[in-house]
């Protein structure tokens, strides 16, 4: 299995286990974008099921009309998360969770002046996120399978 992540041994300061780092990087790839995907659908799965529940929420925010922005906030957490959790269309999925995540920063941090204890999960998912939409979905993933990247 190819890894993009450290293959010179003479880089290492445990140079034996460059053999388990290239094994288990695609694996670690897979792990996160699982956990990040599956998280961000659990979490969007709320809203699909009432997609204009949020409209006064995401208006209070600026974003206008909230009949529109509230179920783009819905598709893009639950169906999002889904395409995100296979590796299916990761970088666009990625970029929409992307976004949103740093929404809710601003959200936490400024509007609700929690600061960065408030905001602490979104930032650790929001750079998870961007992870991804700047390297992929990995080794395994539909993409990868249907060798296709966006």
């Amino acid at each position: 299995m190819p890894s993009d992540l450290i293959t010179d041994k003479s880089r290492l300061w445990f140079p034996p286990l460059a053999y388990v780092y290239s094994s288990l990087s695609g694996l670690s790839y897979l792990l996160m974008r699982v956990a990040a995907g599956a998280a961000f659908a659990v979490h969007g799965w709320p809203k699909i099921q009432d997609p204009l529940k949020n409209a006064g929420m995401v208006e209070s925010l600026g974003f206008s009309p909230g009949t529109l922005w509230s179920p783009l906030l819905a598709g893009t957490e639950f169906i999002g998360g889904i395409l995100l959790a296979i590796g299916f269309l990761t970088r666009p999925a990625a970029i929409g969770a992307t976004i949103v995540l740093l929404v809710t920063v601003y959200f936490h941090w400024v509007v609700q002046n929690q600061g960065y204890a408030g905001a602490e999960k979104s930032v650790l998912w929001a750079a998870m996120t961007f992870f991804f939409a700047m390297h992929g979905g990995g080794f395994f993933s539909v993409d990868r399978m249907m060798r296709k990247e966006v």
